[in-house]
């Protein structure tokens, strides 16, 4: 399967996905037409190709016509000119001229590459299709996307990545997600941003998504909380509420939105260096600012992940698993017996104990929780929280894995499931699964051992 990697050391906000994902490979006219299913009809699409300190890239805008002259924007981009004199939407776009999807325009362009949900103005008093001193609420967005014609992985993610702004939103302003009301991120063209987000990476065939560690600026900005020190308060809340670390440089702008933020937190398996990939493609999606410290551009990496055994010709299956261990001597054994349970049923790869003996020659045991990257400090909280743990240890395992492949084989006794292992395409493993036999055995009324035995006789490989 194709992996995607996002290489975001200068940030990434929701347009400038979309446009390294065009720059990549997506058809323009094809992002376009599955847009068009939300059933709007307040918007353009442009995209130029443009550079920033001198690399190369996809620009990609939204532009937003407004209710009361968009017949005569229409009629003017039909006859072909360049003129719109009426003030868009606070939704920053590139600088100079380029195409929009059904001519030509120009737009009043806005300091930063987005303004903040919290921060949405115009600077005329009109209405947009929707209240803008409210915005959108949540379940309209949800509504107005899931009644779309958009597939449905689509929609399930699109829907996902608004909830995570909806709950972090929430947080900041002490509500339910359902009570939040977008202004930006509600607006016409930050819903383009997220489903044209999803849209493009279906496109693209639903690789991995891969991302960098998070790097944000510093400085401060201006929304209606007062003035905020990066990151934003949004960005920020989705960023923990996913487990994100997040490091700043010494670039003085905004360099992470909170759809961007929401993006990664959504799309992203997991964040870290780029390791092991054989680069097929490279696309770069263009902001609009020229930065001071670094170009404004998010490069993103299409290709095939490999091992450094690949030369070798092994074919097994490749991952990062998070080890959280801790060491106990005061712990009751019904606790950690109840904490077992509760970590396997929410999700823990593995669990298991290892006596060992501590300071004063106090035996006690090792506690060790297996699970994946991304779950690690939910794992972490529920350590501190059911045991009696000051503090956790955690490190990350490369793994190494047999492709699994589950077969079925007919017993005297009832059909038993067997797991298989391949290496190169040859089974190197053979295990009847556990709770197969086991309700084979027990409906069978023979030891378990003998339903083993038949599985293993009649598996033939």
């Amino acid at each position: 399967m194709s992996t995607l990697y996002l290489d975001i050391f200068s940030g990434i906000s929701g347009d400038m996905f979309i446009g390294a994902l065009l720059d990549l490979g997506v058809e323009f006219s094809r992002l376009e037409a599955e847009l068009a299913k939300l059933g709007l009809d307040e918007f353009r699409l442009r995209t130029s190709r443009q550079q920033r300190a001198q690399i190369s890239g996809t620009k990609f805008d939204v532009h937003l016509l407004e209710r009361a002259g968009k017949a005569a924007a229409y009629a003017q981009s039909a006859g072909g000119e360049k003129s719109h004199q009426k003030q868009s939407h606070s939704h920053s776009h590139s600088q100079g001229d380029s195409q929009d999807s059904a001519g030509a325009h120009k737009h009043v362009e806005s300091e930063h590459d987005h303004q903040h949900e919290h921060d949405h103005q115009h600077e005329h008093d009109h209405q947009h299709e929707h209240d803008h001193e409210h915005g959108r609420s949540f379940g309209d967005i949800r509504e107005l996307i899931q009644r779309s014609g958009l597939s449905d992985w689509v929609k399930g993610k699109a829907v996902a990545i608004f909830e995570r702004l909806a709950v972090a939103e929430g947080k900041v302003h002490g509500r339910p997600k359902e009570d939040v009301h977008f202004h930006e991120v509600g607006a016409v063209d930050s819903i383009v941003d997220v489903v044209g987000a999803c849209i493009a990476l279906e496109l693209l065939g639903c690789p991995t998504v891969l991302a960098a560690p998070v790097v944000e600026g510093t400085g401060w900005i201006y929304c209606a909380h007062g003035r905020f020190p990066l990151p934003a308060p949004a960005t920020l809340e989705v960023l923990a509420a996913r487990g994100v670390s997040i490091s700043q440089c010494d670039e003085a702008q905004e360099l992470v939105t909170p759809t961007g933020a929401a993006i990664l937190a959504e799309l992203a398996e997991s964040f870290r260096p780029l390791r092991d990939l054989r680069v097929q493609r490279v696309g770069y999606g263009l902001g609009t600012r020229e930065n001071r410290t670094r170009p404004n551009v998010l490069r993103v990496l299409l290709g095939e992940e490999t091992s450094e055994n690949a030369a070798g010709g092994l074919d097994w299956e490749r991952d990062t698993v998070t080890l959280l261990e801790t060491s106990l001597d005061d712990a009751n054994p019904e606790v950690l017996g109840s904490f077992v349970e509760k970590a396997l049923v929410q999700g823990a790869l593995d669990v298991f104990y290892t006596p060992i003996q501590m300071k004063k020659n106090r035996p006690g045991v090792q506690l060790s929780v297996l699970c994946a990257e991304a779950d690690a400090d939910r794992f972490c909280e529920l350590v501190l929280r059911e045991t009696t743990a000051f503090g956790v240890r955690r490190q990350s395992w490369e793994r190494r894995k047999l492709a699994r492949e589950f077969r079925t084989v007919r017993t005297r006794f009832g059909d038993v499931t067997v797991k298989l292992g391949l290496l190169n395409g040859q089974v190197v493993q053979a295990a009847p699964e556990y709770e197969s036999c086991r309700r084979v055995a027990d409906a069978s009324r023979v030891p378990l051992k003998q339903v083993y035995e038949e599985a293993r006789i009649n598996l033939a490989l």
